[in-house]
């Protein structure tokens, strides 16, 4: 996944902050779906990778349960972590024992779980 999502990060779309992001996410199935940060003179409109991975799954049928993990690289030295908004996205669709990679351009990694980059999510049961 390490070359896959270096190659990833040449399709981001970052002229505002020139902070690429790529994504992979892997379904339990085996099939995987990828994703680039595009951003927005409108930086309101501006998409994570994360949840350009994410949202394409969804679009092709599958559904929560189905992920089995998240790969997330940036195009930095520094590892960084998934913005506030992707962790809710994250809790919507993935389990607390799936895994979260964080990588920088040098593939150095460090993996999480869900339920510790999600430890308190706002979930369906809130809204009750």
């Amino acid at each position: 996944m390490k070359e896959e999502l270096r190659n990833l990060l040449n399709q981001s779309y970052a002229p505002y902050s020139h902070y690429a992001v790529s994504a992979i996410v892997v379904m339990k199935d085996g099939k995987y779906f990828t994703g680039v940060n595009i951003e927005n003179a409108s930086f309101g409109a501006t998409v994570c990778a994360e949840r350009v991975a994410i949202f394409e799954a969804i679009k092709e049928g599958y559904r929560k349960g189905d992920f089995k993990r998240l790969y997330v690289m940036v195009d930095r030295d520094k590892i960084a972590s998934c913005c506030f908004l992707c962790r809710q996205v994250i809790s919507e669709f993935f389990e607390d024992d799936c895994e979260i990679i964080l990588s920088n351009r040098n593939g150095d990694a460090r993996k999480y779980y869900v339920r510790e980059i999600c430890p308190l999510p706002f979930t369906g049961d809130d809204l009750v």
